[in-house]
């Protein structure tokens, strides 16, 4: 009997796969190491809650190529203000020089730290000036911090705060993306897309925080100054706006109340009690 096969010979070994050397080991350690970091560093470095040294405060407030720097000192200036830290003084004139600086948001940030400190040396002239803001929002926050000062110059932008934003088109053209109705939008969200005849497009972008009440859908063709969307303002917009009127408000705004002691949607219940309280605030002083 001839012997089998499989007994005859012996079974070749396969060759044992080589391992990764220590140097593509360590490559691979160091890379997935970094692929963790990076997202943190990120979150770091964007954190407003992170505290900043004296040192770092003072350096944010002039860091002009970084707008988010100067917004985390002021932050953490008003943060100091409000827990009566006397520190927060030396900072001051800072605070007065960036109530005109060309970021959008560094001003809106600006104006609400002023309201935090009556005292401050020239806050009261700045917020005034802050008025003519071309952003709604910086007049309203200024508006708002008036309010501390015992001022009511600025009751006409606090009112605007109550109302949905018109949004227009700048120029002719047709809707080639928008968002959809009911959207919560932060602000400088993009709400829609725009195409002009020659090809060029332009992103329409929401003023104010808030949520998307209608918006021209895609294909739509649009005149130039035609609506494009309406979008109503965030609850804590309306809040602080209800709260200032509770104090200042005459009885010409409160057809700009009404509206939110309803049933209406996305309205807190707290909304709507603060609604009804302004609005017995107001009958009571001008009757």
């Amino acid at each position: 009997m001839s012997a089998s096969p499989n007994l005859a010979q012996p079974a070749a070994v396969p060759h044992a796969k080589p391992g990764m050397s220590r140097t593509q080991k360590l490559l691979f350690f160091l890379t997935a190491w970094l692929i963790c970091l990076m997202p943190f560093l990120f979150w770091w470095n964007t954190w407003f809650g992170r505290k900043l040294s004296d040192q770092q405060l003072t350096e944010y407030l002039h860091d002009t190529k970084k707008p988010r720097h100067i917004q985390q000192a002021l932050v953490q200036v008003g943060e100091r203000i409000t827990r009566h830290d006397s520190t927060a003084k030396q900072w001051y004139p800072e605070l007065v020089i960036l109530a005109a600086d060309p970021v959008e948001e560094v001003r809106n940030t600006d104006a609400w730290v002023m309201g935090q400190d009556t005292s401050g040396a020239g806050f009261h002239e700045a917020l005034l000036k802050m008025l003519a803001d071309p952003s709604p929002m910086v007049r309203g926050n200024a508006a708002l911090s008036l309010v501390r000062f015992g001022d009511a110059t600025g009751r006409s932008q606090i009112v605007a705060l109550l109302q949905p934003a018109h949004i227009v088109s700048p120029e002719s053209g047709r809707v080639v993306d928008s968002d959809r109705p009911g959207t919560a939008i932060h602000q400088g969200g993009l709400i829609a897309k725009l195409q002009s005849g020659n090809g060029q497009s332009a992103e329409i972008r929401s003023p104010i925080p808030g949520r998307i009440r209608s918006v021209a859908g895609t294909g739509a063709n649009l005149a130039a100054g035609a609506e494009v969307a309406v979008v109503d303002p965030s609850t804590e917009q309306v809040w602080e706006a209800l709260r200032a009127l509770y104090l200042i408000g005459e009885a010409e705004d409160i057809p700009s109340v009404l509206p939110y002691e309803r049933e209406l949607p996305d309205i807190s219940n707290d909304v709507r009690q603060q609604a009804t309280i302004t609005e017995r605030a107001i009958r009571g002083r001008t009757k």
